[in-house]
């Protein structure tokens, strides 16, 4: 009998949706990859997984990376605007009301 192991695959909804973070755990045989978990997974369907950035445990993975037991295996959304810009937006906002 093939080695078995167990995963989590997550993708979080985008800011503003009623839907809550969705957790698939997944029994795949030794060996399988991060696409392999994806298709497994049935949340291709959570925005555009095909096109979407992955990750494990919070760092980018191609998908063909092998997975190990207990792997997260994390659908990243795209950012709508650059965390610099939105840092930036947020410091002027505050100079102009007066805050701190």
């Amino acid at each position: 009998m093939a080695e078995t192991l167990e995963v989590l695959v997550v993708v979080a909804p985008a800011p503003g949706q009623a839907e809550q973070v969705r957790e698939v755990a997944l029994r795949l045989e030794d060996g399988a990859t991060v696409a392999d978990a994806l298709e497994a997974s049935g949340l291709s369907g959570a925005g555009d997984v095909a096109a979407a950035k992955v990750g494990i445990w919070g760092k980018l993975v191609p998908r063909d990376s092998v997975l190990a037991a207990h792997d997260r295996i994390e659908i990243y959304r795209p950012l709508r605007v650059d965390p610099k810009i939105a840092r930036a937006r947020r410091a002027t906002k505050k100079k102009v009301s007066g805050q701190r």
